[in-house]
């Protein structure tokens, strides 16, 4: 996210569950322990998730659903919610923000100035069938000022990531690791590849011998010239392999808020060609909010299609330069016009062959009424978004 961000008000969801009962659109909700609401879909069946969700989706195959009235019978999908041919995510999860938080504040108080993920926000999406999990943190946290970056690290804010970490990836799930820095550190550009390089390679020999860590190098770097971010980036990748680290997977980020719908026109289409990694396991890592401007602060979307639309020129890229697609920010509002755009992404991602994975922005314990907040039990993107635009493409 490259904004600060304001609390949202969920007015769909509170219609949603105060309208009166009448027949659900494809890919509502239609049943459930607990649901209310009609459990007749409009030219769609009924079909059950879980015990808490049962959905409106296309088909014909009969099924037992469990509805917010009593159980009854309906029917389960006839086809997948893409058309065509399509490769299934290999990484598919949420940001489980909250390290990062406070920004100005370093150290910071745990508690009071940022927090780390809950487990039981990671077990909630392993549940639901979810592996992925990027874990945004503060640089001068991990590397007090006063040590600087090549300096020693801060014992105790490492042993809180390793803890996530840990009890992530002991569940079989990934976890991305990412300083939320936006390629800066005290209050100044990062300019030294030397240092940055010593950095990460000090960082990732404290992960080397977990293979369910993804490293991803630096969120959002922002007016920069493309071909500095790309030979920081560089450097990186340099330095975590010669840490050991062979068997990771590696993301990097790009300058202009790594934006799918402006990698090409910003520079970084023409920067990041040349990447190189001695083990060949990278991806370049976007990001992909649906309103206006791009930003992530306003519920509203451009148009039910402008999610494919936005990732077509990046999709294109990756194909002609032989690269791996990482959607590492995904976010939308919880209304119709936004569902389908979050879908017609997913779907020309899964459709391109190009795109490893995609993480929703964001969960996390702090986020409140913020309308993309997807933590559990009751986030606003839990009602619809998690079901309707996520779900399907497990």
């Amino acid at each position: 996210m490259k904004t600060s961000l304001s609390t949202f008000a969920s007015l769909a969801i509170l219609v949603a569950y105060s309208a009166p009962a009448a027949a659900v659109a494809v890919w509502g909700q239609c049943g459930g322990i607990g649901y209310t609401g009609s459990t007749t879909c409009d030219n769609s069946v009924c079909v059950k998730s879980d015990d808490y969700y049962s959905q409106c989706r296309p088909g014909t195959a009969t099924t037992t659903v469990g509805g917010g009235t009593g159980t009854s019978t309906s029917t389960a999908p006839s086809s997948t919610v893409c058309s065509g041919s399509t490769t299934k995510f290999k990484f598919f999860g949420v940001n489980e923000s909250g390290a990062e938080f406070g920004n100005t504040k370093w150290p910071g108080v745990l508690g009071t100035d940022y927090t780390w993920p809950s487990p039981s926000s990671i077990d909630y999406f392993m549940q639901q069938g979810f592996n992925t999990f990027r874990i945004p943190f503060q640089q001068e946290r991990m590397s007090p000022p006063a040590n600087g970056l090549t300096g020693a690290f801060d014992a105790t804010y490492l042993n809180g990531l390793k803890t996530i970490v840990n009890y992530i990836t002991n569940k079989g799930g990934f976890a991305a690791i990412e300083p939320h820095n936006f390629m800066r550190y005290n209050n100044a550009v990062i300019t030294s590849t030397s240092n940055f390089q010593t950095w990460w390679k000090n960082l990732a020999n404290e992960f080397k011998s977990n293979s369910k860590v993804i490293f991803d190098i630096m969120n959002e770097p922002h007016d920069i010239d493309a071909s500095v971010v790309f030979q920081l980036n560089q450097a990186a990748v340099n330095g975590i392999r010669s840490s050991g680290a062979t068997s990771q997977l590696i993301l990097v980020e790009g300058t202009s808020w790594t934006g799918a719908w402006t990698w090409v026109s910003s520079g970084n289409g023409a920067a990041f060609g040349a990447l190189k990694d001695p083990n060949n396991n990278i991806a370049i890592e976007m990001h992909q909010y649906l309103d206006s401007d791009g930003s992530g602060t306003s519920a509203t979307c451009v148009s039910a299609t402008i999610g494919a639309e936005r990732l077509a020129a990046a999709t294109t890229w990756l194909k002609q330069n032989n690269l791996k697609g990482f959607l590492g920010e995904l976010g939308a509002g919880s209304n119709p016009t936004c569902i389908s755009a979050v879908k017609g992404a997913l779907c020309s991602m899964q459709q391109s062959g190009v795109w490893l994975g995609a993480l929703w922005w964001a969960a996390g314990p702090w986020w409140a009424d913020y309308y993309q907040s997807i933590e559990p039990p009751n986030g606003p993107a839990i009602a619809q978004i998690l079901p309707q635009a996520l779900k399907p493409f497990l």
